[in-house]
């Protein structure tokens, strides 16, 4: 047991140790290190995952998106020839409501 006077604790305590003690503390330290690496190697082996049905389902969904360009390419010609043409109309409404939904969402 350890007492701890006036906030002084082992650590700050100035101890010399002798060669022969400190090599025998580094041995002892890496016997430790040694045993513990075994420990978490067999605990690792037994360990289990098991992944939840949404999961699975999430995992499913992410696999079928990549399937899908990022960019739709039809899409895109056709808004560019919309608006080479000068037939692109924009629908007020629509681009108010969604710069509404876009605040709200920034905002709250």
């Amino acid at each position: 047991m350890s007492v701890d006077f006036n906030g002084i604790g082992a650590g700050q305590v100035n101890t010399q140790r002798t060669t022969a003690d400190k090599s025998s503390g580094a041995q002892d330290a890496q016997q430790a290190s040694n045993q513990q690496a075994k420990t978490q190697a067999q605990g690792a082996r037994e360990e289990n995952v098991s992944l939840s049905s949404q999961a699975k389902n999430l995992k499913q969904l992410e696999q079928k998106l990549g399937d899908y360009p990022e960019m739709d390419d039809d899409r895109i010609a056709e808004i560019r020839s919309a608006l080479e043409n000068g037939t692109y109309k924009v629908d007020a409404e629509k681009l108010a409501q969604k710069m509404l939904e876009l605040d709200g969402s920034i905002f709250g």
